[in-house]
């Protein structure tokens, strides 16, 4: 009797033992973010999805405020205490922390076959060998134009360049909307919506952007002078007193009615939806002449790693391979319209300005900024440099040629290309 009663206590303590080991064997993985806007959209959508997947794993997204993001994060490495993912910018500052150790290697992840390289380039190294974080969204560049203001006054969307200055001819002999709401204060605004959006289709797209980091081309070529001569074409649209006019001047000029089109990145889709009382429609930059291929600068925004210190790495690439997947995409891409997953799969959105943006991907060849890969790590900072020079050239302080000129010559001081 004896026996079998400790038979049985034996047993029922290996049955609790078990039972622990079961409870322990649950992970629980957090994500390092500046997306604080994105908490309700993981909370309530994203991670629920993933969980009824993998029961086993928890995940808690725990957001920074986007201004001390990359600040408290090299804390938190440097501490031993950061998430076990690591929502990744793009380019030099991922690039970093890769080469610091701090982001693991993701090149065979499964999932990652879903990406072009153009799609994975923010957070591939220089030579290909590595990519370091799963590309989540791009942002989109084009025009967002007011349906009812192009309705009223009978235009049609512009698709060469011809048909563009026409129909902004049209709309400022009307004079009833400022024909484009950009204002060159705020210096980015002239070159990400400008400089960077019309770019694309002049300097063709990546064919161009490599070129430049190769040292094949030159700032002063042709491809890359004629978008600015473009820009100085812009200054009889913008309206008065656009040389003192903000970003966010040039929001409310348009979602209030007062201009008939914004040159745009996608990311304003959420804002205008809520803001604009009318209907409003998308078009890609205007290319040169009917049949030419067109080029987008769908730029890679957003992507999400591992860190290398994780004691939980096997359970962050099961997450990371969920990234990855179609799913994912279009829960994300839907809840947050205007940022674009990078996901080879198309996805179906269901915001049709969104869907607007995301359908020139079928016509058009993708592309990123061009300043943003290498050639702004040193001094004079080619990004902040174009800022300048895109707002000079519409202000009419500086001709295409001069602005050209300069930027390469700050260039020229710093940046050696590798033969």
């Amino acid at each position: 009797m004896k026996t079998k009663l400790l038979t049985a206590l034996l047993l029922g303590s290996s049955v609790l033992g078990f039972a622990g080991v079961a409870s322990a064997a649950d992970v629980t993985l957090n994500i390092e973010s500046w997306r604080n806007d994105d908490l309700g959209i993981w909370k309530d959508k994203l991670i629920p999805a993933f969980e009824a997947k993998n029961p086993g794993i928890k995940v808690v997204f725990a957001p920074s405020s986007p201004t001390e993001y990359d600040a408290a994060l090299g804390a938190k490495l440097a501490a031993g205490s950061a998430g076990d993912l690591i929502t990744c910018r793009p380019f030099d500052k991922s690039l970093e922390l890769y080469k610091k150790g701090n982001l693991a290697d993701l090149t065979k992840l499964p999932g990652m076959e879903n990406f072009s390289d153009v799609a994975k380039s923010a957070w591939t190294t220089d030579d290909g060998a590595a990519t370091f974080c799963v590309p989540m969204a791009s942002v989109i560049h084009g025009f967002i134009y007011n349906k009812e203001a192009f309705e009223k006054l009978g235009l049609k969307v512009p698709e060469t360049r011809d048909e563009f200055f026409a129909a902004l001819d049209k709309i400022k002999a009307d004079g009833t909307y400022i024909p484009m709401a950009m204002g060159t204060k705020d210096l980015w605004e002239a070159a990400t919506m400008g400089y960077q959006n019309i770019g694309p289709n002049y300097w063709k797209g990546e064919e161009g952007r490599l070129a430049l980091i190769k040292g094949e081309q030159k700032l002063t070529d042709k491809d890359w002078v004629e978008p600015f001569a473009e820009l100085a074409k812009w200054k009889p649209y913008l309206g008065d007193g656009f040389e003192a006019q903000t970003y966010p001047d040039s929001q409310n000029l348009f979602t209030l009615g007062r201009a008939a089109i914004y040159p745009a990145g996608s990311w304003e889709i959420g804002l205008f939806n809520t803001q604009a009382q009318f209907k409003m429609g998308a078009f890609p930059p205007p290319v040169g002449k009917a049949g030419d291929t067109c080029y987008i600068s769908d730029h890679t925004d957003i992507g999400i790693g591992l860190n290398a210190a994780s004691k939980n790495a096997d359970a962050a690439k099961t997450f990371l391979s969920w990234v990855a997947s179609p799913e994912f995409a279009s829960i994300y891409a839907n809840a947050l319209p205007g940022f674009f997953s990078l996901n080879s799969t198309a996805v179906k959105m269901e915001d049709p300005l969104a869907q607007e943006f995301v359908s020139w991907r079928e016509k058009c060849k993708p592309t990123i900024r061009s300043t943003y890969q290498v050639l702004s790590r040193g001094t004079p900072n080619l990004e902040n440099e174009t800022w300048v020079e895109s707002a000079n050239v519409i202000n009419g302080t500086d001709t295409p040629e001069v602005a050209a000129e300069k930027l390469q010559k700050g260039l020229d001081g710093w940046y050696k290309p590798a033969k």
